[in-house]
């Protein structure tokens, strides 16, 4: 089973999909006129709330649609996703990383623009918003199959089972094993229950409570592992510059790449690699984002857009570079076998050998928890669509169930299963997203001309 799966996320990010993410990113920069990175002064006034009117259609603020969606990429994509791309591509992964982000804050803009413009209603009368919704609303009910088919993988890509998997592979490393603890099946069973009730508490109560639970989260969590990596730096000052102009200049030669070719060159792979895991990291281009920006109280679609631009910026332009800093400059990617979060602990604990991976285990804990609750809503959404508001409810007994799925399967398994369905995911998101751009460009100009 994990040798097909691995398969099929191969063979889902092939040549046409890097095209479609990021030759299509591109093209949306371009016929933007780089309107998101111009406008990011007016995005941060739109996010603090300058314009926020509790009258506006929708149900959450500004603040609250970005960190409901920040809760979800902000996770192990940030703390076991560049652990992944630096011990298989080295530091030059992380180079491609930043691409794959500057490239989806434009991704970010129309999607989520759109997911205002074309919102819906569900079969409750309720307003909702999304990649199904705007290719239904957008380009009509002969698109329909293409709205279905992103909501059919998007149930899959909701699942939580790489943040559980890599939140009980750091509560074996970091607190039982150091104990004397036994671990194995059983104890990853008790564990993978015990998340079950916590997040059982939080889902039920829709999307209300999610987005109060991310708006307290997200914040605090962001701080503490940006002050707890800063530490790492500063320690290891003399080291910083060093690793990254290596980024740089690993990025073109790919010395410390040890996966396999792509496209005839281990370039093009170490290419692949940073784009995947930057898809993993901030999610642009894949479509769950505009889930929760859809639900944002605005009647102004391109400020949506601004607040959702941002994205990518604070999860992979700042807090995925803390995190491959703090693994380079510590030198354990060269010296340990470790993946993911065992990795990433292995870095903390170095520079900060009593209390560090402690410290590590409390980030990834609020980390893991936040995204389990966005995911959940997530997945609630793509289930609606298919079969009606009043049966969503079901989505979250499978997305409990695949707790314990998660809480005892491999990591390699859980993480390309998990690549191979936002590749398929992102086929109808950004197909969509290319075809109703003209929209949005006509769209920023009305908002344009409505601002000055």
């Amino acid at each position: 089973m994990a040798e097909f799966i691995k398969s099929f996320s191969n063979y889902a990010w092939g040549f046409p999909l890097v095209v479609l993410l990021i030759g299509g990113g591109f093209y949306l920069l371009i016929l933007s006129k780089f309107s998101p990175f111009r406008f990011l002064g007016h995005a941060i006034q739109v996010l603090k709330g300058t314009y926020d009117d509790p009258n506006d259609p929708g149900q959450i603020s500004h603040f609250k649609a970005l960190t409901t969606a920040l809760s979800s990429t902000i996770g192990m994509g940030n703390i076991a996703g560049v652990a992944v791309a630096i011990s298989v591509g080295g530091p030059g992964a992380m180079f491609w990383m930043w691409v794959s982000a500057l490239v989806g804050m434009s991704t970010k803009f129309f999607t989520s623009t759109l997911a205002i413009m074309y919102r819906g209603k569900d079969s409750a009368g309720e307003l909702q918003g999304g990649p199904m919704y705007f290719i239904r609303e957008g380009l009509g009910t002969s698109w329909r199959p293409l709205a279905i088919m992103f909501c059919l993988v998007g149930m899959i890509g909701a699942l939580p089972v790489v943040n559980v998997n890599q939140l009980i592979q750091a509560i074996n490393d970091i607190i039982l094993i150091p104990n004397g603890v036994e671990v194995g099946f059983k104890s990853n069973l008790i564990l993978g229950l015990i998340l079950v009730a916590v997040t059982s508490v939080i889902i039920l109560g829709g999307l209300k409570r999610i987005s109060d639970a991310a708006s307290k989260m997200v914040p605090t969590m962001v701080l503490l592992y940006f002050a707890l990596v800063l530490f790492i730096l500063i320690s290891n000052y003399e080291a910083v510059p060093k690793y990254f102009i290596m980024i740089f200049t690993d990025a073109f030669s790919a010395s410390f790449y040890s996966g396999d070719d792509f496209m005839g060159g281990v370039l093009g792979a170490l290419i692949l690699l940073g784009v995947r895991r930057g898809a993993f990291s901030n999610e642009a281009g894949i479509g769950t984002a505009p889930m929760a920006h859809g639900a944002a109280k605005t009647h102004e679609p391109v400020r949506e857009g601004l607040v959702a631009m941002l994205g990518p910026v604070i999860d992979t332009l700042i807090v995925c570079t803390l995190t491959a800093l703090a693994i380079l400059v510590t030198g354990v990617w060269e010296s340990t076998s470790d993946n993911g979060v065992s990795l990433t602990a292995a870095a903390f604990s170095h520079a900060m050998p009593k209390y560090g991976s402690y410290l590590l285990m409390v980030c990834v804990l609020i980390f893991s928890i936040s995204s389990l609750f966005t995911y959940a809503y997530y997945g609630g959404k793509c289930l609606s669509f298919l079969i009606g508001a009043d049966k969503k409810h079901y989505y979250n007994y499978i997305y409990i169930l695949s707790i314990i799925l998660a809480a005892t399967t491999p990591f390699s398994m859980m993480l390309n299963l998990i690549d191979g369905v936002f590749a398929l995911m992102a086929i109808p998101t950004m197909l969509s997203t290319i075809i109703l751009a003209p929209k949005v460009i006509q769209e920023i100009k009305v908002y344009i001309n409505r601002l000055n």
